[in-house]
């Protein structure tokens, strides 16, 4: 029994640990999913409060893996986690049977779950924890109280300062698909093929034809045949799952930024309203530095118009190129708002936060290609 709830509490700590940091290291993310959830709910009174809550519990969920891991507080912590897995368990099976949110993100963008697979883990794992909870009292401390206590406050204070520096930057680690190095369309793109499916009417019988050979010459064909289901055969690999970049008239200009074969410059204000004007003054001068040497630099946004004008009088627009996308697709872009991306030839260079802007003439352009494009 002893060896049993031991690997349990290993176990059930490890995963505590690494939902925690995987969590905790994009904080933004987990405060963008949480408050999908509270307007599921509709709880929108705490919304505001979704980025507090997000560096809590990633916090908390860390720190109780730790002290599982560690053999601290044991009787304590073991309550604390059944809690937890009982709050998990529910919250994960109403996600699954109603479909609240299509990803629950309790890995963050590390590992993707379905909501059932997630909601089994947790069943899994609530087991284990069980484990833990008959058999704490024949788990034996390896520290003194007061050991236990600086451990505990040591930890805590450890993981919010690497939670909120993540939020005050960039990630540390990058879990999305806008990631340094990472190309995000094809160069040479293979041809789609749509296959569709037929049944037929009196044995029941599926067939599959590529599309463009159907064999729509056989006048019996239409009479057998009823259509049953499309598939798609997509072979290109693309990282932008339904980003787009719109001008004005709504026309896509998606390849024709990202695919630019010389370095692009993309700024990311998913909403101009809640974005920090005064580092508009760094900007307007990286901008004015790249303009001067024909490096496209443009604005991308999910504003309404009228906002954007009140926008460009506030930071002093010096002439910037504003192109629309959807605010989550923004959001994934870069964890920033204002966030700078820099492109070319579809490879991702660069990511700045707000905070983190260089300055033009000590970026080397050079170098981050020779780095990333092979």
């Amino acid at each position: 029994m002893k060896i049993i709830t031991t690997i349990s509490r290993i176990l059930v700590g490890l995963v505590f640990m690494f939902s925690g940091f995987v969590k905790g290291v994009d904080p933004l993310g987990t405060a963008y999913r949480m408050t999908d959830y509270l307007e599921v709910m509709k709880i929108h009174s705490l919304i505001p409060y979704a980025l507090t809550f997000s560096i809590l519990l990633c916090s908390f969920e860390f720190i109780l893996g730790f002290l599982l891991v560690t053999n601290v507080k044991i009787k304590i912590v073991s309550w604390l986690t059944l809690l937890m897995m009982v709050f998990f368990t529910i919250v994960t099976y109403f996600d699954a049977t109603k479909n609240l949110v299509k990803d629950c993100g309790c890995f963050g963008d590390a590992v993707k779950l379905s909501n059932w697979a997630t909601f089994y883990k947790n069943i899994v794992l609530m087991v284990f924890t069980l484990i833990i909870i008959f058999g704490r009292n024949k788990i034996k401390p390896w520290f003194k109280d007061k050991t236990e206590y600086i451990i505990i406050v040591c930890a805590s204070l450890l993981f919010i300062w690497f939670s909120v520096y993540n939020y005050r930057n960039l990630p540390m680690l990058n879990f999305r698909p806008w990631k340094n190095g990472n190309k995000m369309l094809p160069d040479n793109p293979k041809p789609i093929k749509y296959y569709i499916s037929y049944k037929n009417k009196k044995s029941g019988e599926k067939k599959e034809w590529e599309s463009s050979k159907i064999p729509y010459q056989d006048t019996t064909f239409a009479i057998n045949w009823v259509y049953d289901t499309t598939r798609i055969d997509n072979p290109n690999i693309s990282l932008l799952s339904g980003f787009a970049i719109l001008d004005t008239n709504s026309s896509d200009m998606t390849e024709h930024f990202v695919k630019n074969p010389d370095f692009q410059f993309m700024l990311a204000v998913y909403d101009v309203n809640k974005a920090d004007k005064k580092v508009f003054e760094k900007i307007n001068q990286f901008y004015a530095k790249a303009k001067a040497k024909n490096i496209s630099f443009i604005i991308l946004t999910s504003s309404q118009k009228q906002d954007i004008a009140k926008f460009k009088q506030v930071i002093n627009d010096p002439g910037y190129e504003y192109y629309f996308s959807d605010d989550t697709s923004l959001k994934t872009m870069i964890r920033s708002n204002p966030g700078l991306v820099l492109l070319k030839k579809a490879v991702v260079l660069g990511q700045w936060h707000w905070r983190n802007i260089p300055d033009f003439d000590k970026l080397d352009l050079q170098q981050l290609e020779k780095k990333y494009i092979k």
